[in-house]
């Protein structure tokens, strides 16, 4: 006798960072995301001080794994925007970061459990292999590795949202 067990799909979760989204394309974003969860969704959004017209807003996610690549793909092309996805780490699962700004494009990196950015081997023997022996240069290939580039553009975006209130999550006690 084979015992059969219902295949129940692991779930992700994560956030989704509109850093700055021009007023006239927010309720586009809003359907974008949407689409790729499968629901409506509504973004609270607020003023961001950082760039005069735009927003921002912050949403948290659930659904399959993958659905942050999902999310990721669905955002990427409108040139206006600056955007960061999250998809945490799961059980047999790597976290994963995806990180927008106009004049950089989009960055993808895997994270671990704590949200750090994981290089994998490859891409630090490519770093190693075109730097030699030159420190300055290998300091400049691991930047780019771990799109540094990315979080400084982004990083005068995401203090903007220091001042918005705080939600807290659980209650403990």
């Amino acid at each position: 006798m084979v015992a059969t067990h219902a295949r129940q799909e692991a779930t992700a979760r994560g956030y989704i960072y509109v850093h700055s989204s021009p007023r006239a394309l927010s309720p586009h974003v809003e359907w974008a995301v949407g689409r790729a969860l499968g629901v409506p969704v509504s973004f609270d959004w607020s003023e961001q001080p950082v760039l005069r017209g735009a927003q921002r807003a912050e949403y948290q996610w659930e659904g399959a794994c993958g659905t942050g690549a999902r999310l990721a793909s669905a955002l990427r092309g409108w040139d206006h925007l600056r955007f960061e996805v999250t998809e945490d780490a799961g059980f047999g699962a790597d976290g994963a970061r995806w990180l927008h700004t106009p004049d950089l494009g989009i960055f993808f990196a895997q994270t671990d459990t704590a949200g750090n950015v994981v290089i994998p081997e490859d891409r630090l023997r490519h770093a190693m292999d075109q730097a030699g022996a030159n420190a300055l240069e290998l300091h400049r290939q691991l930047r780019i590795t771990l799109g540094q580039a990315w979080d400084d553009e982004l990083e005068p975006f995401r203090h903007a949202g220091d001042f918005n209130s705080v939600v807290w999550l659980h209650q403990v006690g």
